[in-house]
């Protein structure tokens, strides 16, 4: 792992590498919803049982999305790491879902 790569993990430490500051608490969020298409797909795929493929695809997306947010945050703080990552999900209607990915944004050196 080279030192000039954003590191991300959900352990609270970076093995090889010591925290030298701590920048504070970092979040990427993203709120999602399918299109009319998808969801009929998706409907009609929920009738016979099985992976709806459709929201993978979405809730995949979203969880980049909200990561990506959130190590721009971190980037913009000054920091070369987020620690103690999480990721969280809440349904806002029938239609929508929240994805927040958070965590502790340091910059780190090699030990």
């Amino acid at each position: 792992m080279e030192i000039d790569e954003f590191i991300v993990v959900s352990s609270n430490y970076v093995p090889g590498f010591k925290a030298v500051e701590t920048h504070g608490f970092v979040y990427g969020l993203t709120v999602r919803s399918r299109g009319l298409g998808g969801q009929i797909g998706a409907g009609i795929r929920s009738m016979f049982g099985g992976e709806i493929k459709e929201y993978v695809k979405m809730m995949e997306e979203s969880r980049d999305e909200a990561l990506r947010r959130m190590i721009d945050h971190a980037q913009s703080m000054g920091a070369n790491a987020v620690i103690s990552v999480r990721f969280d999900s809440n349904d806002i209607s029938d239609i929508m879902q929240e994805i927040l990915a958070y965590g502790t944004a340091v910059r780190v050196e090699k030990e």
